[in-house]
C-alpha cells in the first residue's frame, strides 16, 4: 500500500499541469504550489525560529488558533508558520495578521518534504485533527524536530486501524504526542499500541469561547434587525441544504429576518437561490444606499462575517449535513446561545450528536421535517430559549483544550 501511495502522490503531481482545468479550486491548488520553494524562501531568514502549524483548510486552521495565540504569548521571539493543504484555507489567511509566514504544503513527496523542511526550518510541528502525511512524517522524525497532532478525532473504521494501513499507522507513531477529543479516540489508540496520547479536548471551544469577548458588532447587522424580530441565519449553506428550507423561508411570518450565508460565494448559485425567494432580499454586495429595512432576506456574497452574525441569530441553521460536503461549524452559533437546525449526517460530529442528545440541536432529513421544526422554534419562544441555553452551556463547559495542551508540549 505504500508503494501504490507513492504512486498516486507521484502521479497527481505529474498531472498537475492538466488537472488545473478542471475547476477554479483546482487550479488555485496547483498555480498557489507553482514555485512554492521560491514564494517559502522568501518569507523566512536564515536566524529566523519558527513554529509551524499544518491545517487541512480554514476549519482546521481554527482550531490552531488558540494554541498559535497561546505560543505567540509564551514565545513572542518566534515566527509563526502556517500551512494550508486546501485554497479554501490558504487563500483566506494568507494576509491574517497572526501570521509571519502563510504557505501551501506542496505534495507529500520525500523530496518535497526534505525541501519544505530545509527551508522552513520548525523547531516544533504542530498538525490538526487529521493531517498526517507519511513522507512529511517520515522527514520529520528522521530530523528529530518534535511534533504534535491536536485536536484528533479516530474512529475504527480509518485506515491507521486496518491491514492495509500500515504506512500510514507508522507516520501516526512519528508523532511525540497525540491530543485527542474525547475517550472513544484515546481507547481506540491505546487499543492499539500507541502510548504518546491524551484527552485535550477540542481546541474549537477555546476558540469560539474566546469570540464571545470580543467585538461582534456589524453595522449592516445592526440596521437589518432593529426591528427587533426574530433573527434566522443559515450559515455555511449548500444548495442540498437550501433545497429543504426554501418553502419554510417563503412562508417564514412576516417581520421575521432571514441571512443566508452560502459556503460557496457561487453567482450562479446565488442567482438561482434570488429567483426562488419571494420575499423582499438583497445581497450584500448590493447595499449600498439601499435601505435594510425594506427587505426580509439578506444573502451574504462575501466570506469573513459569519461568526459575527451569529451573534445577531435567534434560530440557525448550520449546512453541510444534508449532503456529503461534512457538517460545518456549530459550535459558533451554539457560543452565542442559538439553537440549531442540521442536516441528516452528522455521525462523525461528536459535538453534534451529544448537543442533539441534549437538546440543542435539532436534526432534519427531508423538507417536512425541517418545516415542522423550523415552525416550532418560531413559535414557541420557551424551547427556543432552553435549547440556546443548552448550546451555550455546553460549549462553555468543554473549553479548556490549550491550557491542557500547553501544559504537555516542550521544545
Amino acid at each position: 500500500m505504500k508503494s501504490l501511495y507513492q504512486f498516486i502522490i507521484s502521479s497527481f503531481q505529474f498531472l498537475q499541469p492538466v488537472l488545473k482545468f478542471l475547476s477554479p479550486k483546482m487550479r488555485l491548488f496547483v498555480e498557489g504550489r507553482t514555485n512554492w520553494k521560491t514564494k517559502l524562501q522568501a518569507q523566512v531568514s536564515v536566524h529566523d525560529k519558527v513554529i509551524w502549524f499544518h491545517a487541512a483548510s480554514l476549519g482546521e486552521y481554527e482550531q490552531a488558533v488558540p494554541v498559535i495565540d497561546a505560543l505567540k504569548q509564551t514565545h513572542p521571539d518566534y515566527k509563526i508558520a502556517v500551512s494550508f493543504f486546501s485554497p479554501s484555507g490558504y487563500e483566506v489567511k494568507k494576509k491574517d495578521s497572526k501570521l509571519d509566514i502563510a504557505t501551501y504544503l506542496p505534495l507529500d513527496t520525500q523530496k518535497n518534504a526534505r525541501e519544505f523542511l530545509d527551508i522552513l526550518k520548525p523547531e516544533v510541528a504542530f498538525f490538526i485533527k487529521y493531517e498526517i502525511w507519511p513522507n512529511l512524517m517520515e522527514v520529520l522524525s528522521n530530523r528529530r524536530i518534535k511534533s504534535y497532532l491536536i485536536s484528533g478525532l479516530f474512529r475504527p473504521e480509518q485506515l491507521y486501524f486496518r491491514p492495509m494501513g500500515k504506512f500510514m499507522t507508522e507516520a501516526l507513531s512519528r508523532f511525540d504526542h497525540l491530543f485527542v477529543q474525547n475517550e472513544e479516540s484515546l481507547n481506540l489508540l491505546k487499543k492499539h499500541g500507541f502510548d504518546q496520547a491524551s484527552i485535550s479536548g477540542d481546541t474549537r471551544y477555546d476558540r469560539v469561547t474566546a469570540q464571545l469577548g470580543m467585538d461582534n458588532q456589524l453595522s449592516f447587522m445592526e440596521y437589518f434587525t432593529a426591528s427587533g424580530e426574530l433573527t434566522v441565519v443559515f450559515g455555511s449553506t449548500w444548495p442540498e441544504d437550501l433545497s429543504i428550507a426554501l418553502d419554510a423561508i417563503n412562508k417564514a411570518p412576516e417581520g421575521i429576518r432571514i441571512v443566508i450565508a452560502p459556503h460557496q460565494i457561487n453567482a450562479t448559485q446565488i442567482q438561482k437561490l434570488k429567483k426562488n425567494i419571494r420575499k423582499n432580499l438583497i445581497c450584500y454586495s448590493e447595499m449600498q444606499s439601499q435601505d435594510l429595512q425594506d427587505y426580509e432576506v439578506l444573502i451574504v456574497d462575501t466570506i469573513g462575517l459569519l461568526t459575527k452574525i451569529y451573534s445577531y441569530a435567534n434560530i440557525a441553521y448550520v449546512g453541510g449535513g444534508m449532503g456529503s460536503s461534512g457538517l460545518h461549524n456549530i459550535l459558533e452559533p451554539a457560543a452565542f446561545g442559538v439553537p440549531i437546525l442540521i442536516g441528516k449526517h452528522y455521525e462523525k460530529f461528536p459535538e453534534a450528536k451529544m448537543l442533539r442528545r441534549l437538546g440543542g440541536v435539532f436534526s432534519v432529513a427531508s423538507k417536512n421535517e425541517f418545516d415542522e421544526v423550523f415552525n416550532k422554534l418560531i413559535t414557541d419562544q420557551t424551547l427556543r430559549e432552553k435549547s440556546g441555553q443548552i448550546c451555550g452551556h455546553f460549549v462553555n463547559s468543554e473549553a479548556g483544550a490549550t491550557q491542557k495542551i500547553m501544559s504537555t508540549i516542550s521544545f
